[in-house]
């Protein structure tokens, strides 16, 4: 009797494992794609390797993955031709990052990553305009560069670029693939379309690239003493450039200071950081935090500028250019003139440690001025409020008389009404 209960055990517990086994893959995978799918499949694919995407149960609602999974069976078993999942799960891979809807954090492709890595170390070879993405996420023209391309084909500054070599660019939300498609090599020739808002009509320019060697920053004394510093962009090498203009207005024996920076996207942190020093007396310049509270601080010593001093800025400058003009406004060394910026306070980090070549920009804290205002989606206020005058709203900033820029005309009535006291 027991020889037989013995038999009957090894018998029953082999299969009972089995059954168990069994029943926990096909639970497993039944989870993954559900019930439906899993039939619908054929015999021999029930058992080949699975590759699965987990999230916590919290952070993703069980309904939208059956859904991803629902769409991904239909595609397979009833699309019109064959899908190539890998291609259509890298697009799914940025949906990912599009989903945070925040233009600077997005995932590159490792065709997208190599382009990007190559267009960060190459030399500058474009058309001549500098860009930001507008509210609508659609690349416009901030400036053009003076003795350029763009000028001369007639690319006005506001122009929305819409199509690189007739390729539609309106559903690409990272500014830097688009001007990557821009640039290349020299003598080579790119079509771009714009549209025009002013206008409300699209226009098509051939344009020969060509390499733009461009000068961020100029100076001049004009009338009553004042010098005048126009920074286009916070290159890396700003801050040495910036030093020697201000040392030679000085030298001329200026009696106040206006710096323009209207339509400045912004640039390298730490040359605005050193700018900052040269102008505010010692403290806190700006700050960074990132989701855990944590900060890192920047500081400038007892050297600070001695002069009046009127700050331009317009809806165009961003990031670094806030990141100036908050900290001059909130230590009151300089009144600021114009429209209210742009409001990008955040900073960017790049993750290429993909094992496929792939990358991922991402935010990963937030700027504060010394008074702890977050500029991100807020801006600088100025201290007088001025539009433009409407007919130079698609002029350059340095193509804009002097006589006739009323913004500048009233900075300079700030500055002289200081050096009065």
């Amino acid at each position: 009797m027991r020889r037989k209960q013995r038999i009957l055990l090894s018998v029953i517990l082999p299969i009972i494992l089995v059954a168990a086994f069994f029943s926990g893959y096909f639970f497993s995978v039944i989870r993954l794609m559900s019930w439906d799918v899993f039939t619908s499949k054929p015999i021999k694919e029930w058992f080949k390797q699975q590759n699965a995407i987990y999230f916590d149960a919290d952070q993703v609602d069980e309904l939208n993955i059956e859904a991803f999974n629902r769409v991904k069976n239909v595609l397979e078993n009833k699309y019109y031709q064959e899908v190539d999942f890998n291609e259509a799960f890298s697009i799914a891979i940025k949906g990912l990052s599009a989903g945070l809807k925040d233009p600077y954090t997005v995932y590159y492709t490792p065709e997208e990553m190599k382009s990007y890595l190559e267009g960060v170390s190459g030399n500058y070879v474009g058309i001549g305009v500098s860009v930001h993405m507008d509210e609508n996420y659609l690349l416009t023209v901030a400036d053009v560069f003076a003795d350029s391309p763009a000028k001369e084909a007639g690319i006005l500054k506001n122009d929305k670029i819409v199509k690189v070599d007739n390729e539609d660019v309106t559903t690409i939300r990272d500014a830097d693939l688009i001007v990557k498609k821009i640039k290349g090599e020299p003598n080579t020739r790119v079509r771009i379309t714009v549209y025009r808002p002013d206008e409300s009509i699209y226009k098509e320019f051939e344009l020969e690239r060509r390499v733009i060697n461009i000068s961020w920053i100029s100076s001049e004394v004009l009338d009553e003493g004042i010098g005048y510093i126009h920074i286009k962009q916070f290159d890396d090498d700003i801050y040495r450039d910036f030093e020697m203009h201000l040392n030679s207005l000085m030298a001329n024996g200026i009696k106040g200071l206006i710096i323009d920076l209207r339509d400045n996207p912004g640039g390298s942190y730490y040359q605005v950081v050193q700018i900052a020093d040269r102008i505010v007396p010692k403290g806190l310049i700006v700050y960074t935090e990132d989701r855990h509270k944590n900060r890192s601080e920047q500081f400038s010593d007892e050297r600070e500028l001695e002069l009046p001093l009127a700050v331009l800025v317009n809806g165009y400058s961003a990031s670094a250019s806030e990141i100036l003009a908050a900290c001059i406004q909130d230590y009151g060394k300089g009144v600021i003139v114009g429209t209210k910026t742009y409001g990008k306070g955040l900073v960017q980090e790049i993750d290429t440690g993909f094992t496929n070549g792939g990358g991922l920009k991402y935010t990963k804290a937030r700027y504060f001025t010394p008074s702890g205002r977050s500029i991100h989606g807020e801006g600088v206020m100025p201290d007088v409020e001025l539009e433009l005058s409407e007919e130079f709203n698609t002029t350059s900033i340095e193509d804009i008389p002097h006589d006739k820029d009323n913004q500048l005309k009233t900075a300079i009535a700030e500055v002289m009404a200081m050096m009065k006291k």
